[in-house]
């Protein structure tokens, strides 16, 4: 019978670590909490080093078929004029806005097909308890089910339970960056043509990208303030929240606190970073947010998760023989191998300032900032700083 390994989440980390491991030979199971792989969500780069691992997957094409066609970036005034732009072309397609984007739910659609022949999905569960003898795991699941298996990762996100179970509360390991985001589906109603267009106000930031429908759009909200306390699965209270920063606050801000009123991909949360002394406690390991999550405010968590899954499974290798010794080595392989990539991807060295101004006169410096940054002699600099950061990792070679 093949080693059987149990991934907590049917994400993008959960998946692409499916799809590796089954090409070495593993039985692998993913339990998710959703009815199904989520749909929609914002848009996602595919560049540096997550656009080669989907290379290597041969899945590019089905990529490039489902990305969005997409002009640049803009920082607009409450009017709409524009105070700075950045074109796609930015940066040789590695500025704000990458020459290869996909709606995450797409992402997560085209590695779910590529993986459910050879992958057990069980939707609609989780895993409550976890304990370890010799050389397996015993899993609990919420359908009362239990899993003897010779591995688990947790890939469910920065809120994961797997990590909460093996590691310890939440508390410990994720740390605020000082302020809240939402994300959901609008009606585009300013016209934005390919356009991501960004608005700012001393301590706000609202957003709109295009979709696929061209009447629609991904919005965002985002606010700076310390730690909240909320409720997680009450969205009224959470669009309240947002009702209190936003209302009135100029340029298309009121037209959005109200599609989020009904939207039914609402989604909210703080922007924070997990950092953990180690990713891995005996046959459990992390992948993906779990373990290492950069906050969307560093735009590496796509990259993140596919290297993390492509470099676990190549370290583990064909699951001929997982014993102790040999599991131990890979895990170790695993963290050394992503330790340098993830602080890099971590290293935010304008923290939250930069995409949640103070006052207005920072937001007038950030377009400021925007537009010298793509001139020479500056341009080069700002390249290194910020926009080469995803293929800050030499791949192995499996």
């Amino acid at each position: 019978m093949a080693t059987s390994v149990l991934i907590s989440g049917a994400g993008i980390a959960g998946p692409a670590l499916a799809f590796w491991l089954n090409k070495s030979g593993y039985r692998v199971t993913i339990v998710e909490l959703a009815e199904g792989v989520r749909p929609g969500g914002q848009t996602v780069d595919l560049r540096g080093a997550g656009g080669e691992i989907v290379e290597r997957m041969g899945l590019l094409p089905e990529m490039r078929a489902r990305s969005l066609d997409q002009r640049g970036a803009a920082w607009i005034k409450s009017d709409g004029r524009r105070r700075a732009e950045m074109p796609v072309t930015a940066f040789n397609g590695n500025g704000l806005v990458s020459k290869l984007e996909i709606l995450r739910g797409d992402l997560v659609d085209v590695l779910y097909q590529a993986t459910v022949d050879q992958t057990e999905y069980r939707f609609n569960t989780r895993i409550t308890e976890l304990s370890q003898h010799g050389d397996a795991v015993e899993a609990t699941l919420s359908d009362g089910t239990t899993l003897s298996v010779k591995l688990v990762v947790g890939a469910d996100g920065p809120h994961s339970a797997v990590r909460r179970l093996m590691f310890g509360p939440e508390e410990q390991f994720v740390k605020p960056l000082g302020g809240y985001n939402a994300w959901f589906t609008a009606p585009d109603t300013v016209g934005l043509d390919g356009w991501y267009l960004m608005y700012q106000a001393p301590g706000l930031n609202a957003s709109m990208r295009p979709s696929h429908e061209p009447t629609m759009c991904k919005a965002g909200l985002a606010f700076r303030s310390e730690p909240v306390a909320y409720d997680r699965r009450n969205f009224d209270e959470q669009r309240a929240l947002l009702t209190r920063h936003f209302a009135g606050a100029g340029w298309q801000c009121d037209a959005l606190l109200a599609a989020a009123a009904t939207a039914e991909d609402f989604y909210f949360d703080t922007f924070a970073q997990v950092h953990m002394p180690t990713i891995s406690q005996g046959r459990v390991t992390l992948a993906g947010d779990a373990g290492y999550c950069a906050s969307p405010l560093s735009g590496m968590g796509t990259s993140l998760a596919l290297v993390g899954g492509y470099v676990l499974a190549g370290e583990l290798g064909h699951a001929d023989s997982l014993d102790a010794d040999k599991v131990q080595e890979a895990l170790r392989c695993y963290e050394s191998v992503m330790r340098p990539y993830i602080d890099r991807c971590q290293d935010l060295p304008n923290g939250i300032d930069g995409y949640l101004p103070k006052s207005a006169s920072d937001i007038a410096i950030t377009a400021v900032v925007m537009k010298w940054m793509q001139r020479w002699p500056f341009r080069p600099i700002a390249e290194r700083k910020w926009f080469t950061i995803a293929d800050a990792i030499e791949l192995p070679d499996y």
